[in-house]
């Protein structure tokens, strides 16, 4: 028996919805964004709301889409979302959130779920919504969208080393290829370029009204060891919050030492820890 009401949530409870994730605005971005975009209609929407809690308080929600997110579970509402999940086929990719309701989540499901390819159980959520204080690359700017041909690789690359797969495995790049084109046109896509070749990438993957999350962040591996990052990532910072959100936010793998203290050292400070399951 479920131990508190599920249910799925529609359009009419929108606003109780976007008031629970406005109190937790850096791990709930990519929910945040979702559903200001295409609110919560099951016919418009990209995934279901899932809620835990009674009509008149709503105390968690659970993403279901390309990926899992629980946001603000308690360990009761991910017990209720994990009882109501355990009998659905699994379709999205990954479960991510906050790291106590992710791995308990993972817990309850991976016996009908399971199993995982990775499980990354430690990554820290930054934030920072001050200007950076070490200079910016002048070099590093917004990619135009005619240079997709150029930017694609590089995109290609940075997801296969950072997830495990290869991006052009399911459909040969094609779903993944607009992604990209995506980030080009909303003036989402930074680089920086030496002889028509991409040294260093990041995109605004995720914007809201509290905060752009900064993901796909990457250097050419002939250009690391040069001290390049902190530069490009104060750049991004830069433009970010003059032109796109009050605050920028990221989630970064804990044992990747160097890129934590690039970010250390453009004022991002620690918020929050998520995990993530890859499937």
């Amino acid at each position: 028996m479920l131990t508190a009401p599920v249910r799925q949530l529609g359009e009419s409870e929108r606003r109780a919805v976007e008031r629970l994730l406005d109190s937790d605005p850096y791990a709930s971005a990519q929910v945040a964004e979702r559903v200001a975009a295409r609110g919560l209609a099951w016919w418009r929407a990209e995934g279901r709301v899932l809620g835990y809690g009674n009509r008149r308080h709503l105390e968690s929600v659970c993403w279901l889409g390309g990926n899992l997110t629980p946001v603000l579970a308690s360990s009761q509402a991910v017990a209720a979302f994990a009882e109501l999940l355990s009998g659905e086929e699994r379709l999205c990719s990954s479960i991510v959130g906050h790291a106590d309701a992710v791995l308990e989540l993972w817990d309850r499901l991976a016996g009908t779920w399971g199993p995982a390819r990775d499980v990354r159980p430690n990554q820290p959520l930054l934030a920072t919504g001050a200007m950076p204080e070490v200079r910016a690359d002048p070099q590093v700017r917004l990619v135009r969208g005619s240079e997709i041909d150029l930017l694609f690789p590089a995109a290609v690359a940075m997801y296969t080393e950072e997830v495990g797969v290869s991006p052009l495995a399911e459909d040969g790049g094609r779903g993944y290829r607009r992604r990209v084109t995506e980030m080009i046109r909303s003036g989402r896509a930074y680089a920086r370029f030496v002889d028509g070749r991409v040294v260093f990438k990041a995109e605004l993957a995720v914007v809201t009204r509290r905060t752009a999350q900064v993901q796909g962040v990457w250097v050419a591996p002939e250009w690391r060891g040069r001290g390049i990052a902190t530069a490009a990532m104060a750049a991004v910072v830069r433009d970010a919050l003059n032109r796109v959100a009050p605050t920028v936010s990221l989630y970064v793998n804990d044992f990747n030492l160097p890129a934590r203290r690039v970010y250390e050292r453009c004022g991002f400070r620690l918020v929050g820890t998520l995990a993530t399951v890859l499937f």
